[in-house]
């Protein structure tokens, strides 16, 4: 989740009987939709001694200090480890993975019933997942076609807040809501709704 320290595994398993050495080098990156890189965030390395079949476990740990000020709001970390199997010349496993990191900000509460042409109120909350204080926070609501910007307090770390937004329905059938919060850390946090409008 954004805002928290990522913690990864990677599992080395030596599927035979001789005894084997491992390098490991790791590293991470924040990355675009498009794969390209953005910043390197963490390298490391390191050696592991497999004896006849065993398995053994990495653990790695990316605290939000090292990743938070890359991240793009595409919210894309890229992670490889490249195992080298020593005293085999040539021998060499590339493991990579990309972590989307998931917002968990914005939530929706709407009435159980919304009728057309009488005003509705929906709870809007919104958080700040980070260890630190944001600032210069703005909601931006989009609904039938129209966008209100809402200028909001800043945030303590790990606060959630909420406001209350007022409208009427003109129309029956479906309506789609959508909130997209931004602050001084980071920025375009979405989150929607469809609101069926039912008749007089």
């Amino acid at each position: 989740v954004f805002g928290k320290d990522i913690t990864l595994i990677l599992i080395l398993n030596n599927l035979s009987f001789d005894h084997k050495t491992v390098k490991v080098d790791i590293s991470a990156s924040t990355i675009l939709y498009t794969r390209r890189t953005v910043a390197e965030i963490l390298q490391a390395t390191t050696s592991v001694d497999l004896g006849s079949k065993q398995g053994k476990h990495i653990q790695l740990k990316i605290p939000y200090s090292y990743y938070g000020k890359y991240l793009t709001t595409d919210k894309r970390i890229q992670v490889t480890a490249l195992c080298e199997v020593m005293n085999m010349h040539g021998v060499k496993l590339l493991v990579e993975k990309t972590i989307i990191l998931e917002d968990t900000n914005i939530i929706i509460k709407i009435p159980r019933r919304v009728v057309v042409n009488k005003a509705v109120t929906l709870e809007i909350s919104y958080a700040n997942p980070l260890p630190e204080p944001v600032n210069s926070c703005v909601l931006l609501v989009t609904l039938m076609n129209q966008q209100v910007k809402i200028q909001l307090a800043g945030l303590a770390p790990r606060e959630r807040s909420r406001i209350y937004f007022e409208f009427t329905p003109r129309k029956t059938g479906p309506l789609q809501l959508q909130v997209d919060f931004s602050c001084d850390k980071f920025s375009h946090v979405k989150g929607f709704v469809t609101i069926a409008v039912a008749p007089a």
